[in-house]
């Protein structure tokens, strides 16, 4: 659960309606419930990210502790979005998947390069988008607890 009692968000950046319209169709059948906030291009996800625009209620837009980035979008390309992710300071921590329908070794090695915490390629099938779905909200119940205990141990930490 995140900081106010409500599971952490998830931020899916993501152009094609399509694919959208698939994860979220998989999420309810994988019973990936983390609240999902959508954009469609690497200014959105900045622009989130920034809590700028219409992004800046925190209590609608909050900051979510998992993006999941498409690299091929318009205005600005996941590895933009990747690479300004990790030169701000206060996203060291926010892990990154890169979802993309590229399998290029290229592609994944700039990824991991520029700070991907993984590499997943989107799935061509439905069944397999539930079981990659699946697999996610694993690794986002990890990493929320792990955070978690990390938030309470460092005030401690600071006071001793």
């Amino acid at each position: 659960m995140g900081s106010r009692g409500i599971p952490p968000a998830v931020l899916l950046a993501e152009d094609s309606e399509n694919d959208i319209l698939m994860f979220r169709r998989a999420a309810r059948r994988a019973r990936f419930n983390q609240p999902l906030h959508v954009v469609t291009n690497g200014e959105e996800a900045v622009a989130y990210l920034k809590g700028e625009g219409k992004f800046r209620d925190r209590d609608h837009y909050p900051l979510p502790n998992l993006v999941l980035l498409d690299l091929k979008m318009p205005r600005m390309n996941g590895f933009e979005v990747l690479q300004w992710v990790r030169r701000q300071p206060q996203f060291v921590a926010l892990q990154v998947v890169v979802l993309s329908s590229s399998d290029e070794i290229r592609d994944i090695n700039r990824a991991y390069q520029l700070g991907a915490n993984s590499f997943l390629v989107k799935p061509l099938s439905f069944d397999e988008f539930v079981g990659m779905l699946e697999a996610l909200r694993s690794y986002c119940l990890r990493v929320s607890q792990t955070v978690g205990r990390r938030q309470a141990v460092e005030p401690a930490r600071v006071a001793a």
